[in-house]
């Protein structure tokens, strides 16, 4: 019963509290992020994403900008090697980027602890399995950030998400929480191993090479 209270209720009314305090705690830094994302890369401020949360339901998430627009002769997004900037670098290794989305714990979209949200499209690549990771809102950080962030495999960050599901707990966030510090001030994981960020996930086809391959 407390197991169903704390993820069903009590995660939901910390998750406004303790997000809301720190929107209002970090207001002025935030402000100072926005002009120099203004003044270095110029609009928009923030980039905003269609993901899939809470029951499979889409949503649009929230970052500040790290990125350019730089296109290629067909009009295409180039890489994010090509388009990720020295500033916008900066905000991603000391994970600033993802600050925005406090606001989308304050109006319930995510959490502070929970599996990480992918991108919308994706929803039908998932095996029911997979799809269980959507039991629980999403979260800012989560068991596989702790564990490997995207220095991990998409097979081992969806094993871990589901094993969040089935074991979330108000210790268990407790301890992602304040083991996310850290990992944020040591940088760690950041990457993909020969990426910029991390590669897009083309599928369970492609999950199982690569952890053939290893």
């Amino acid at each position: 019963m407390y197991k169903l209270n704390y993820k069903n209720l009590w995660k939901r009314v910390f998750d406004f509290f303790a997000a809301l305090i720190l929107l209002i705690a970090l207001s002025p830094f935030l402000l100072f992020v926005m002009l120099l994302i203004k003044c270095k890369m110029g609009s928009p401020i923030f980039f905003k994403q269609d993901r899939l949360g809470y029951n499979g339901e889409v949503f649009s998430i929230w970052k500040f900008r790290s990125m350019t627009n730089c296109r290629d002769d067909k009009g295409e997004l180039r890489p994010d090697e090509y388009r990720l900037t020295r500033f916008g670098k900066i905000l991603r290794d000391w994970s600033i980027d993802e600050l925005p989305q406090l606001w989308n714990v304050v109006i319930g979209d995510m959490s502070l602890i929970g599996p990480r949200p992918f991108i919308a499209e994706y929803a039908s690549r998932y095996t029911s399995e997979q799809m269980r990771r959507h039991e629980v809102r999403p979260g800012i950080s989560g068991w596989a950030q702790i564990t490997g962030r995207n220095s991990i495999n998409w097979n081992q960050k969806f094993i871990l998400d589901v094993w969040y599901v089935d074991h979330c707990s108000l210790l268990l966030d407790l301890k992602i929480l304040f083991s996310t510090i850290p990992l944020v001030l040591l940088r760690a994981g950041i990457t993909a191993e020969n990426h910029a960020t991390m590669p897009k996930w083309k599928g369970n086809d492609a999950v199982e090479r690569e952890s053939l391959s290893e």
